[in-house]
């Protein structure tokens, strides 16, 4: 009965995590228009990286400018330079170099907008998010039965094994979360723009091979 009682509980952890995550595909399918929702997260998700590379409250020295531009263009398909910057205004500091970032690749996400149309952009953006949500619901219900498989080990070491179940398990779901937002912003400002023209050019040359 207690080992029921047990796999019961761990169950309640997964349905309620379950509730969230439908939750939010549910609002995603109800949404024509999910742009807020890319900004607030293209936002997060530089905030995240600049973090990494700059840390808050820190010197100039110990920044690691080189590295923030190269995940910029890795992770966003984006170079900025962010160390010309730095040279050509010596006023610009964490905070200046922080909002520029975001607001350059907020417009240049504009800019793509206007240029693919806002009607072809909101459903890409739609189906790019469903898409990797549930790519990554999948990957994350596999890593959670894992997790249970091997949680009653937590005994052996003084701790009950329940809680620390529900506490990696939440930590797993927001990494999960993050990774969503880190992924979907990669897709989303990494698709190529391409007019009629090139379209046709490009038709051209594979008719004639």
């Amino acid at each position: 009965f207690d080992i029921r009682k047990q796999l019961l509980e761990y169950d309640n952890v997964a349905n309620d995590q379950r509730r969230v995550i439908y939750h939010m595909r549910d609002e995603l399918m109800k949404g024509e228009d999910i742009s807020e929702s890319i900004e607030v997260a293209r936002t997060d998700t530089i905030n995240q990286m600049f973090n990494q590379f700059i840390p808050p409250h820190t010197l100039e020295e110990q920044w690691d400018v080189k590295g923030l531009g190269e995940a910029l263009e890795r992770d966003i398909g984006v170079p900025l330079p962010v160390q010309h910057w730095l040279d050509e205004d010596s006023r610009l500091d964490e905070d200046g170099l922080r909002h520029r970032i975001i607001e350059t690749l907020a417009d240049m996400y504009r800019s793509k907008v206007e240029a693919i149309g806002p009607q072809v952009m909101r459903h890409f953006e739609k189906t790019v998010m469903l898409q990797v949500l549930d790519d990554s619901w999948k990957e994350h219900l596999a890593a959670m039965d894992h997790l249970r498989q091997g949680i009653h080990l937590r005994g052996y070491a003084q701790k009950d094994p329940k809680q620390e179940y529900k506490k990696e398990a939440f930590e797993m779901l927001t990494s999960m979360l993050e990774g969503i937002k880190h992924e979907v912003i990669g897709i989303v400002s990494k698709v190529q723009v391409r007019s009629r023209s090139e379209e046709h050019t490009s038709e051209l040359q594979s008719h004639s091979f």
